[in-house]
């Protein structure tokens, strides 16, 4: 019988705060064969090499990029500001979902123009003040999308935009109220719950 390879030892050290990280590493790939191709994203069949050695084939989902929008309104209460949430059916998911406002990018347009635009399509919102708040791999196991979530702050209220299949419901709900429904499994979208525990996290922080 083959000998069992051994598991890799754990790396003992986690990268030090405020350092970079380092250029990442990409994998070569040998082929690449498209497989599907709809209105939102492609599936391709791509045999590659990976830095590690490792010789496979993936199938990878290919999207343009997402933003996040967190809005944020403190004008009634600094220390437990309300935030813009939406609720939609979602088919994928098999039920109505409580979630930030979000979109793709459109063309070539900027992480942050497609950021503003779906605040104001989504919601009729604009804001004075944005910021880059933290960005993620939604699932990479399979799909090359990033998402990056945006703070929105200084909000003004317009007319909303929605898309012909849009049917959104809009709620201005609590900081700590929103802690609560992600604590008690109420709200069960990933990007809400990545950027409001983010921003809950290090808000202080970020104050003058």
């Amino acid at each position: 019988m083959p000998k069992k390879k051994s598991p890799k030892k754990p790396a003992s050290k986690a990268p030090k705060p405020g350092k970079k990280a380092a250029p990442p590493e990409s994998a070569e790939v040998l082929s690449s064969t498209l497989k599907y191709e709809g209105k939102l994203f492609k599936v391709f069949s791509d045999h590659i090499i990976e830095p590690n050695g490792v010789e496979s084939t993936r199938e990878v989902v290919s999207h343009s990029g997402s933003v996040v929008i967190l809005a944020v309104d403190d004008s009634k209460s600094k220390r437990d500001p309300l935030i813009v949430m939406e609720r939609q059916y979602r088919h994928a998911a098999g039920q109505y979902m409580w979630e930030l406002p979000a979109g793709k990018i459109d063309g070539d347009e900027s992480r942050l123009a497609a950021a503003k635009r779906e605040l104001i399509e989504e919601t009729g919102y604009r804001a004075k003040k944005w910021t880059p708040l933290v960005r993620y791999f939604a699932s990479p196991g399979f799909l090359c999308e990033w998402m990056q979530v945006f703070l929105a702050e200084g909000l003004t209220l317009g007319d909303a935009q929605p898309e012909e299949d849009e049917r959104i419901d809009l709620y201005l709900i609590s900081l700590s109220e929103i802690l609560r429904l992600i604590d008690d499994g109420v709200i069960l979208d990933g990007k809400t719950m990545i950027g409001v525990q983010f921003y809950a996290r290090t808000r202080k922080a970020r104050k003058p």
